[in-house]
Order: structure tokens, then sequence, then C-alpha cells
């Protein structure tokens, strides 16, 4: 595939390059998790043992994590493709 002025497969490597660093993320994500509370830490109800089990490293009440999943997330994105476009956004 053409790519302007990159080299062919720049593509392909910038994509599993972006894979790579979700998946390390996410492990990372998966280490810091400890012991599950037995109570939500923003509302105080407790944790249904079924959910902790589920989860291990559990924080918060399914409430709690509905409206936290809700709200968008903003991210520290690299922006690899470094084109004029891309950078105007």
């Amino acid at each position: 595939m053409a790519g302007g002025w990159t080299r062919d497969g720049a593509v392909g490597e910038q994509i599993e390059a972006s894979i790579q660093d979700e998946l390390a993320r996410l492990k990372a994500q998966q280490r810091a998790r400890g012991e599950s509370r037995t109570h939500c830490v923003e509302c105080e109800e407790p944790i249904p043992e079924k959910r902790r089990e589920a989860i291990p490293g559990v924080t918060l009440c399914v409430d709690c994590q509905q409206d936290r999943d809700g709200r968008a997330q903003t991210r520290g994105g690299i922006n690899r493709r470094g084109s004029k476009d891309s950078q105007l956004k």
C-alpha cells in the first residue's frame, strides 16, 4: 500500500505498534488490581460477592461502574501518522 513519504509496510507497522501499546496498557491495568473491596469506594454500598469473584480487584458497585463507563475518557494517545490533517484535530 502506498503511503506517500512512508516506506512499504509502514502503515501496518503503525497499526501493530498501536495494538501493542493498547495491550500493554490493559495488561498493566490488570496487574494493578489487588484484592476486591467489600464496599464501593464511591457510594459505600456493599459489592455483591459474585461480582467480587467475577472481577478480581473490583472497587465499584454496578451502578457506580455504569456511571463511570458512561463518561467519556480521554487518553493521551500518540499521533503516529504525523500528517497535517491529523495534527489539525
